[in-house]
């Protein structure tokens, strides 16, 4: 199935009253883990790679047409609609490079608002989708400790002043979910999140959203959120069925089977198994389900 616009799917969300699935994937592995999962649910979804939490000069050395061949491929083959995201790109080069790299949709993390004119200018001469962002994410850890030091919560006037100003398709937020925390739930401000959505005219994003509160999903979407950001979530998962799987592995065991076999005993499937598992159940949890046309 050929890659559909992030646009069309954000809005059949917000219209549908559900959200779609943005998880992010690390390597072919996970990236048809994803896949799996939203067939099996018949779900549409969001496919991609994030920029924050690779080394910068991996990227800068091919990484990103790297992950933009790895990622259309698999789009290409996806019988759900799919979009590509290539998300949170620290400078707007590598935007623009993910857009040549066969990404329909590109996140830069910047407020500027002469930067992100001129991403959206030259994405939507493309085609391509452009996510903005209006505030900033608290950092959280695997111990559960957060870090707002640099944190910045959405202004719903601001939020509406760069939307006027750039032109962005979607736009993630700030209003108390926390950026790769695990082992407790975010303290969320839904009224924040009202205030922005009555503001602004497109579809909002969730960042942080393995520490989003369950019970919040519904009241999030009834205020305007079509999408919501996975990652560190699915990493866990991922290395902890790998690490399990690797306890297992007996002496004189055939290292073909056990890596990169794609088959039974291959230990990286098993933390694809595990990956599949989770986003099936988010996909639910976000009423996506059953939506694929």
């Amino acid at each position: 199935m050929a890659l559909e616009p992030m646009t069309e799917i954000l809005e059949r969300a917000r219209e549908g009253g559900y959200a779609v699935g943005y998880f992010e994937a690390w390597d072919s592995y996970s990236l048809e883990a994803v896949v799996e999962a939203a067939e099996a649910e018949r779900a549409p979804v969001i496919l991609g790679f994030g920029c924050l939490l690779l080394e910068q000069e991996w990227l800068e050395d091919g990484g990103i047409e790297t992950l933009g061949c790895i990622g259309s491929h698999a789009a290409a083959r996806a019988r759900v609609p799919v979009s590509l995201l290539l998300n949170e790109a620290q400078q707007l080069e590598h935007a623009l490079r993910g857009i040549d790299a066969g990404f329909n949709a590109v996140m830069l993390c910047t407020d500027d608002v002469d930067v992100t004119v001129r991403l959206v200018q030259r994405a939507h001469e493309r085609g391509v989708a452009v996510e903005g962002e209006v505030g900033k994410l608290p950092a959280g850890d695997a111990d559960g400790d957060i870090d707002t030091s640099d944190a910045v919560l959405t202004d719903p006037d601001q939020a509406a002043e760069f939307m006027a100003a750039t032109g962005v398709d979607c736009l993630g937020v700030s209003f108390g979910n926390v950026h790769t925390l695990e082992g407790r739930v975010a303290a969320v401000d839904l009224d924040r999140l009202a205030a922005i959505g009555d503001r602004v005219d497109v579809p909002l994003v969730v960042h942080g959203g393995t520490a989003f509160p369950a019970g919040a999903v519904p009241g999030a979407i009834a205020r305007g959120v079509a999408k919501f950001n996975i990652g560190t979530v699915l990493k866990r998962a991922h290395l902890e069925a790998l690490s399990a799987a690797a306890t297992s592995v007996g002496h004189n065991e055939s290292p073909h089977d056990l890596v990169g076999s794609h088959g039974p005993r291959d230990l990286l499937a098993a933390g694809t198994r595990s990956v599949v598992d989770i986003v099936r159940e988010l996909i639910r949890l976000y009423g996506g389900s059953g939506r694929a046309a």
